[in-house]
């Protein structure tokens, strides 16, 4: 199954007699944000207008823990977020689209909960809201309540120490922009640079300059060049997990199985006992 969908095969699916459950998950990390600006109001964004029987999912609320050791969005409680899944109408039975303002990563990062935790039939809105052709509308749905029971999956997630083996024995990828894999600027974390052994792979160049993915081959192409090819067990990071799952989501694109490494760099910096490199180079 293709991990996105076009606006145009959307439309097609939300005319139809089943259509599937649409989300909503629009939010934003900016530099503003970062320095103490108030930050983007996705539900806000979403009273303004949204795709006809889209319901609002939070990222910070539903999808994520409140940050702590274990980085600025941790996992949620499974209970929790599998309630808040049902509140939005996701039942294992029926396809889940999901969406953000263009993006991509909050609505990845939404794929990459309900797929990890057993949702068989999510997937992304290939270039988000600005892809989208047709109206919007500011109606609220009241879905019916789903029956989604999240039950993680063995494999795909990485902690801290499952992410420093790989990045000796594997590939990790480092999903922020280079300067901050280079360790040149910070805006956000205690110190800069990276993990030991991770190689640079920003996720922004995994896109067209409309947001949309590039083609499957192009994305397949670009990671077996970073080193994903074979048996080599692949991981993801960036600053918080959630620019990595929407890079875990270009690798689904290119055929290419990843596993998560959700606390990031954000869980990783904040201990001082880790070891931190910096430059180009991944050692």
């Amino acid at each position: 199954m293709n991990a996105i969908i076009s606006a145009t095969d959307l439309a097609s699916d939300l005319a139809a007699a089943a259509p599937p459950v649409l989300l909503d998950v629009r939010w934003q990390l900016s530099a503003a944000k970062a320095a103490g600006a108030p930050p983007f109001d996705g539900r806000a964004a979403y009273a303004a207008g949204h795709l006809p029987g889209a319901v609002y999912v939070d990222l910070d609320r539903e999808l994520a823990a409140a940050p702590g050791p274990a980085g600025r969005h941790p996992l949620p409680e499974l209970a929790e977020f599998g309630a808040a899944m049902r509140r939005a109408g996701v039942s294992a039975g029926r396809p889940v689209v999901v969406y953000d303002g263009g993006q991509g990563w909050a609505a990845a990062r939404a794929w990459w909960l309900l797929r990890w935790t057993g949702h068989p039939d999510v997937r992304v809105l290939d270039g988000g809201l600005s892809a989208w052709p047709g109206p919007l509308t500011t109606d609220v749905p009241a879905p019916a309540p789903g029956d989604f029971e999240p039950v993680p999956a063995a494999a795909g997630l990485l902690d801290a120490d499952g992410a420093a083996e790989l990045a000796r024995t594997g590939l990790l990828l480092d999903a922020r922009a280079g300067e901050r894999y280079r360790g040149e600027v910070e805006p956000i974390d205690p110190v800069g640079g990276h993990i030991p052994g991770a190689v640079s792979a920003p996720t922004a160049e995994n896109v067209a300059a409309d947001g949309r993915f590039r083609p499957a081959d192009e994305l397949h192409a670009r990671f077996k060049e970073l080193g994903a090819a074979g048996d080599v067990p692949v991981g993801v990071y960036c600053g918080s997990g959630v620019s990595a799952a929407h890079e875990v989501l270009a690798l689904a694109v290119a055929g290419m199985p990843a596993a998560l490494y959700v606390g990031s760099w954000s869980e990783w910096s904040a201990d001082p006992e880790r070891p931190v490199a910096v430059g180009p180079d991944p050692n």
